[in-house]
């Protein structure tokens, strides 16, 4: 096992949640592991609301707000899924996507743009990312795919 393995291990140790549901019988159910997801984005608004949304579906969840903030918790952090906004003030998305895969190669990378696609951005995201998705975008839709993407990285 890895290093990067270990840590993504204890780290998704260190996120258990017990679930208060109880079996037919009275007792406790086991406690499953929270997933963890870092939130790439400038627009606080949007990090606001995705954080509710993914912490009321169980996800343990980080919030970035440039490419700086993002690299310090990926460095310090091992998470299963990033959702990663291609304009940031102080770097392109893009240029994030290959530390995020040498870091976490089975991290799920989702790339959201509000910019009309350019085929360089594209080529880049479909390299590094598992999915690109243009906003506005709902979140269902998101969540759906993050599952349907981690599910696939699992098996």
């Amino acid at each position: 096992m890895t290093a990067t393995e270990l840590q993504h291990i204890a780290i998704r140790d260190f996120a258990l949640y017990v679930n208060r549901q109880r079996t037919e019988d009275g007792r406790k159910m086991i406690a499953q592991p929270k997933r963890t997801i870092l939130l790439v984005d400038d627009d606080k608004a949007i990090l606001r609301v995705f954080s509710r949304i993914f912490e009321k579906k169980g996800y343990a969840v980080s919030t970035a707000e440039n490419g700086k903030q993002a690299k310090s918790k990926l460095m310090k952090t091992a998470y299963d899924a990033t959702l990663l906004d291609i304009i940031l003030p102080d770097i392109r998305g893009t240029e994030l996507l290959p530390l995020m895969q040498k870091i976490s190669p089975k991290m799920v990378k989702i790339v959201l743009t509000g910019l009309p696609s350019t085929e360089d951005c594209c080529k880049l995201a479909e390299k590094w990312a598992d999915a690109f998705l243009s906003k506005p975008v709902s979140p269902e839709i998101i969540i759906e795919l993050l599952e349907k993407k981690l599910y696939e990285k699992k098996t």
